[in-house]
């Protein structure tokens, strides 16, 4: 850290943090490893931070962006249901915050453009694609940028469970903005994916945050299934839920279809989510478990990046994941306000048959 930022770290008044974590978010205290990257990012240094699903990732990343009044912060992140949550509750907050993607109207778009040159935003919403597009880094010079937030950083490396090829142009960012601070968020990464954040994303000198990815409140169940076992036991976790929402993850789409009947037969109401679905269902299903209307979602792994809803009580995956990093990312959508919460892993020795065929579909030798 240079000393500039080493002296704006230092003069960051501890009471002043602690105010703003009160009147915003209504805490009194930081949860374990948040206040070093917040103070990090005020400090304007670049941070790589991985941290736990339900961890409080956006807190350290907000804080800042609300604390430097003349500023805006520009988050880049791939989902714009995410986008629009977050946006909502920084409103309701008091934050003035906006989101640009593909959902907002040309005329309210250059509205948007012209607050935020005016410096009217503390926060901005963009997608990965939209930041590298023609004309946008532009605009974003004009803009008072305080620092980029790279979320769910992890599928910028082709190491990844969740590679995305658009992330790549990222790397671009730190041509554009030279002295814009970088800030990595994910809530799963192996060493080798952390490298390659900070190698893509050409990070200088950054904090490195790595949480203990321990939740006490979650437990674990793994039961190897035969015959109507896996059927029996779905039923038996949906069931012990007696307040929250459920989720059930389906090897694949068919199989979806099957539990949700499943369940029906059962006097259970769920939904599902899949991208076989048009985005129209999908997003009535989601906000039909949001709101509890329904209770259970069974989905594919096209469900769950970016949900952000304390209190689903149980997760239910079928079939063995793709990795273990998938796993802890699908059960880290539990429990997510403390509470105890269960996480099953249904598996059948056949799964090892589905995994192999799924490898042989990817056509790349190297990524096979």
């Amino acid at each position: 850290m240079n000393g500039s930022a080493a002296t704006k770290q230092e003069s960051l008044p501890t009471d002043k943090l602690a105010q703003a974590l009160k009147h915003y978010w209504g805490y009194d205290c930081f949860r374990p490893r948040q206040e070093e990257v917040v103070r990090g990012l005020a400090a304007g240094r670049d941070v790589c931070v991985v941290m736990p699903t339900g961890g409080g990732k956006s807190l350290c990343y907000q804080l800042p962006a609300v604390l430097d009044e003349r500023r805006t912060a520009v988050v880049i992140s791939p989902l714009i249901a995410l986008m629009q949550d977050q946006v909502a509750q920084l409103r309701q907050m008091g934050v003035p915050a906006v989101f640009l993607n593909s959902a907002v109207q040309e005329a309210d778009r250059a509205e948007v453009k012209r607050k935020a040159v005016a410096g009217e935003y503390r926060l901005i919403y963009v997608s990965p694609e939209r930041v590298v597009m023609d004309g946008t880094p532009e605009w974003l010079k004009k803009v008072p940028v305080s620092f980029f937030v790279i979320d769910e950083a992890h599928c910028i490396s082709e190491w990844g469970h969740d590679f995305r090829p658009e992330y790549r142009q990222l790397s671009k960012l730190r041509a554009m903005f030279p002295e814009q601070a970088i800030a990595a968020f994910t809530a799963s990464a192996t060493r080798q994916v952390r490298h390659d954040i900070v190698e893509q994303l050409r990070l200088k000198d950054p904090l490195k945050s790595v949480s203990s990815f321990r939740r006490e409140n979650l437990r674990y169940l793994v039961k190897e299934c035969t015959g109507k076992m896996q059927d029996d036991l779905l039923l038996e976790a949906v069931r012990r839920v007696k307040d929250g929402n459920v989720i059930v993850y389906s090897p694949t789409v068919a199989r979806v279809g099957e539990i949700i009947d499943l369940l029906g037969e059962h006097g259970v109401a769920a939904v599902g989510y899949h991208g076989q679905m048009d985005s129209t269902t999908r997003r009535t299903n989601q906000e039909k478990w949001m709101t509890e209307e329904a209770p259970v979602l069974v989905g594919t792994i096209a469900f769950g990046l970016g949900i952000n809803k304390p209190n689903v009580r149980a997760v239910v995956r079928l079939g063995l994941p793709d990795s273990i990093e998938q796993l802890y990312q699908e059960t880290g959508r539990a429990g997510r306000d403390g509470l105890p919460a269960d996480c099953y892993l249904l598996w059948q020795k056949r799964d090892y048959g589905l995994r192999a065929h799924f490898i042989q579909q990817i056509g790349d030798p190297e990524e096979r």
